[in-house]
Order: C-alpha cells, then structure tokens, then sequence
C-alpha cells in the first residue's frame, strides 16, 4: 500500500516453512530484524533504517512502515538477522499528493490455486515495469487438494486451525515465482472467499453451520493471512474483524478505492431474491465511505478494485433468467444504486474484477435490460493465475453469454493478468495470457489491447460492439 512518503515493508522467518507447528521451524521465541531502505541496489545510498521485533505469536512476521520517502521514487530494501540478509527487493512510493502524472501503470491478478497450476504467469510479471500491482483475492486456497501436476496442498487437508493457514500460505509464498513478483513492486491486496472458507457471507460458513465456530475460524484465517501480506497496521486484524476496504491516491490521476465485498454481504440466495432492497453486499458503513469517495473524488480516473462480477450477467439463452448467486447479480438493488453513483459522481469510473476466472470486457449499462442505454463505466475482469488449470479461448457457455448479454464485448479463459497504462486522456488494458500452467516455462503473450477514453465510458478494442 504505497503512499507518497512511505512504504511498508514485509518478511517471515522460517527456514522451514512447512513445519508442522506453523512456525516456518523458528524456535519460540523473539528476534530483533534490522531493515535497510536505500535508492540504489547496492546499498550504497541508505535513506532509512530500523529494527524491528519477530515473534512467535506473529509468525515471526514483520511489517515496518517506512516513511520520510521521496514521492514518486524507486527504493531498494533489505533485512538482516543474525548474519542472515535476505535478497533484495524493490519498491515504489505513489505520486506526491496534487500532483500531476503523465502515466501510472499497473497490473491486475487474482486467483492462483497452487495446485492448479504452476507461477508462470506470476515470473512474466515479475519482468513487468509498473508502479503497482492490485491482488484481487483468492491467494490462498483452503481446500485439501493434491491436484495431478505434483503440486499438493500441505498440509493434505481443509486449513481450519491457526497452524493450518500459516502452513498454507508458507506454502504458497515458498514459489520462487511468486517471491520474485513481490520483490519486484509494491503490491495491494484484498481478500475474497478462498483465504478463509469457499463462499463464506459475513458470519455465515458455506454449509450454513455455526456462525460462532466460524467466527473463531475466520480470525484464524485473518490472523495468518495479515502475518503473510505486506499490509499496513491498519489492516491488522481484530478477532474475527478487519479494516480491509480503504482507498489509496496516485496524483491527481486516479483514485483505488479496494473494497471488502465478503465481511458485511448478505448470505447467497436464489434468483427469486436477488432483487430484495435490502440486501447488501457491501454493508451501509463501506456503502456510505464508498459513496462520499466517489462523489467527493477530484482525480481523473476513479478505479473500484473489488472482487466479485458487477455487471449483469445472464446466463441463460432466451427469454428465462439465471444470475450467479456470488455476484452483484445477487445484490441487484445495491448494485445499481453504486452504479447511478459512477454515473453521476467520480470522473472516468472503471472497476476491476477477479473471481470468475476468466477475462471480460464489459460495458456498465445505466439500464442492463436496455443495450440502447447510455454506457456509465466499464469493468474490465481478469482471469486468474492459475485456479482453472490451463483454460481455453472459449467455454462451453461463453456464445450464450455473449448473445444475452450485448454489454459483454470479450470473454477468453486463458490465464495470466492485465496490465494497465493510465493517463490523462487514456487508460490502456493489455490482457496477457499464458497457454499452459500444468507445467512450467509457458511463453506469455498479449490477447487483447483495449483502450478507454478519458470522458468516454466504455473499452474500445477487438470485439467491440456498437
């Protein structure tokens, strides 16, 4: 979570990261970590330092936020703990506040089952140059899956202890790949489903058992997912709560509202339901932080990085309706009412979009049922990493997508991330796909090149439709 003057720093100890006591193989007890911060890779111009202290009821994880930064600069950072000094990484401070950017680029990415697929995707991106990159969920899966590319999850069943999700996501941040692409920028995170339980609402389990067991499960989850996340304080958590939406300020060019569609939603209901007023997906405190941040926003472009599909999407062919129960779709009253307030408030609104694995390109409609309706947003969708296994061009029900939804202008379920380049007069979305993850080494390559214009709601791009 970059900020024009600071930086937060993250690592682990655990020379083991996989050891059954969820502790990476670190005796229990505290070390004190040196930090580093410098402008160049040697080290030879260190702006700031400190220690910090890593201790067993933390993972031995640790979060040093750096401030005293320059605006819109490049750093280097280090740690030591006794006589050990990790590798290097890269970092990244925003634009200074009012000021003016000619360009910020950043990529998009969500979803990336371990063993599903290998970190393909994660090492081309890691080559990137960008100021950011936005994680939209799914880092972590729960499941006890062994997969069949030789990538099993440790440990071999569903993460529901403490210990269970350190090992979890040890696991996970033990893929070289993976470590390079966070030694590479800053990154901002959010959270959806997978990093506690499949499909969890609030305090609702995806079986609809116990809220207070899952309750007790969640801050276990919430717990080791901020231990393994470069997250400031502020997103510590608190039990079974965090602070998770909150809004990050790049110039005067664009404003990242991240938002938290899980912790405060509504349980998943039938179509039959979905058009209830009361229903929320966002909660009314988020609702109402989301709605003065929009309207109150003075930059160019106003970017939702949230996890879920937003537009409608209907699935089935003629005059019959089916909407995905794990979607805006779902909350259908809510969503159109944060949809009139893109229409009306913030300039050049665009929303981000992981979950469904798969790439999209959609115009936000002031009226879904009318394709004749003026266009108020767009919302590009990226495909996951890896969750899908090697995925395809087309899915079996992608042409009915396409015909009952005319504001759909692209879907491809290859894997990979999107790349954006923003500036004042025009955001460009390149979508960048990999053929294969069942096994390592696959070349990347751009899909699709789709522009916005500054003023002008809507993609332009290959598959276009008036």
């Amino acid at each position: 979570d970059p900020l024009p003057d600071s930086v937060v720093l993250w690592t682990r100890l655990a020379p083991a990261p996989l050891a059954d006591s969820g502790l990476g193989g670190m005796p229990e007890r505290a070390y004190t970590v040196q930090w580093q911060v410098a402008e160049d890779e040697r080290f030879r111009r260190i702006v700031s330092s400190g220690e910090t202290r890593a201790v067993p009821d933390s993972a031995h994880s640790v979060h040093p936020e750096v401030s005293g930064l320059r605006p819109g600069a490049d750093y280097y950072y280090r740690f030591r703990v006794q006589g050990h000094v990790s590798p290097v990484g890269r970092t990244r401070t925003a634009p200074a506040r009012g000021s003016s950017p000619e360009a910020f680029s950043f990529a998009f990415a969500s979803c990336q089952s371990y063993t599903n697929g290998h970190y393909t995707a994660q090492a081309h991106l890691a080559q990137e140059d960008l100021d950011l990159v936005v994680f939209l969920g799914d880092y972590i899966y729960e499941y006890g899956e062994t997969g069949s590319i030789g990538r099993p999850h440790v440990p071999a069943w569903e993460t529901e202890s403490l210990t269970d999700y350190r090992i979890r996501h040890a696991q996970y941040k033990s893929d070289p790949d993976l470590q390079a692409a966070h030694a590479a920028f800053p990154w901002a995170l959010v959270f959806d489903d997978h990093e506690v339980e499949n499909n969890w609402a609030d305090d609702i389990p995806e079986d609809g058992g116990d809220s207070e067991e899952f309750l007790r499960r969640r801050a276990r989850a919430f717990r080791a997912y901020y231990e393994n996340m470069p997250m400031r304080a502020a997103q510590r958590p608190d039990g079974p709560n965090v602070q998770m939406f909150r809004r990050l300020a790049f110039g005067d060019l664009l404003d990242l509202h991240l938002l938290d569609a899980r912790q405060y939603r509504d349980n998943q209901v039938g179509d039959d339901q979905h058009g209830d007023p009361d229903r929320t997906i966002l909660g009314e405190r988020q609702r109402r932080w989301l709605t003065a941040g929009l309207t109150g926003s003075g930059a160019r472009w106003n970017v939702l990085g949230q996890q879920v599909f937003f537009s409608q999407r209907d699935f089935v062919d003629g005059d019959g309706t089916n909407f995905s129960n794990d979607a805006w779709d779902a909350y259908r009253v809510e969503r159109d009412a944060i949809r009139d307030v893109l229409a009306t408030g913030p300039s050049n609104p665009v929303v981000i979009t992981g979950d469904v694995h798969a790439n999209y390109v959609v115009d936000v409609k002031a009226d879904f049922d009318d394709p004749d309706s003026a266009t108020v947003a767009t919302e590009l969708v990226g495909t996951s990493f890896t969750s899908g296994g090697d995925g395809a061009d087309n899915g079996p029900d992608d042409a009915v997508q396409l015909r009952e939804n005319p504001h759909i202008k692209m879907i491809n379920r290859r894997r990979g991330y999107v790349r954006n380049t923003v500036t004042p007069t025009e955001w460009t979305a390149d979508y960048r796909v990999v053929d294969r993850v069942s096994e390592p080494g696959a070349p990347i390559r751009d899909l699709a090149r789709y522009t916005i214009e500054d003023g002008r709601p809507g993609a332009i791009g290959p598959g276009s439709r008036a």
